[in-house]
């Protein structure tokens, strides 16, 4: 039986576009899909992440290892934030699950700086009963580290909470520690899946 519901963030309660940042910053002309790579899939981003460095740390890594003007760093975690918007129906699934009974928790891969402005500019937060984030972890996931985290802190059964992600990678992390996972689409696709798995709300 489903007691708990776990959520990713980026995309799955807000939008997460790298390749719409880097058309932001850099215009339709660039190389999009290097950039992407080079800024959101290489170590700087990593580190961050991880909370081994911060936001400035990392503009200065940018620039001097991709090239990076100043402005352009300052545009690029501009709309890292700022084209961040909830997506449809999931706030209000997260609503739902509350008003029946179910505890809601968040667990994210996420930046200190992200995670600080998401509180700012929105009113979701407050909806979990707890949150585990990477950047205050050091550990990403799929690893089992992250979810052992929040298994242990919140005290909850593994066979009784269920995680919900946009990538399949960190589902299958979920699994292995005993959970149950939802692959994330949307917020009506997910409410069908949860309640394939008995969740009733």
């Amino acid at each position: 039986m489903i007691r708990h519901v776990v959520f990713d963030i980026g995309n799955v309660l807000v939008r997460w576009s790298p390749q719409e940042i880097i058309k932001l910053t850099f215009g339709a002309n660039a190389d999009i899909p290097r950039l992407s790579r080079d800024i959101f899939l290489g170590e700087t981003w990593r580190q961050l992440n991880c909370g081994e460095i911060n936001e400035a740390q990392a503009a200065l890594q940018f620039q001097a290892e991709l090239g990076f003007s100043a402005a352009q760093t300052d545009a690029v975690f501009y709309y890292v934030k700022h084209t961040q918007c909830p997506l449809y129906g999931s706030v209000e699934l997260v609503k739902r699950l509350k008003l029946a009974g179910y505890q809601v928790f968040a667990l994210t891969d996420n930046l200190h700086e992200i995670v600080a402005f998401l509180k700012q500019q929105y009113d979701f937060w407050p909806l979990f009963e707890g949150a585990v984030v990477s950047a205050e972890e050091g550990c990403m996931k799929p690893s089992e580290a992250i979810f052992s985290i929040l298994l242990e802190r919140y005290d909850l059964d593994p066979s009784q909470s269920v995680f919900l992600d946009d990538v399949a990678s960190n589902v299958a992390g979920a699994k292995r520690v005993g959970m149950q996972g939802v692959v994330f689409e949307n917020a009506a696709q997910a409410y069908e899946a949860l309640q394939g798995l008995g969740v009733k709300a």
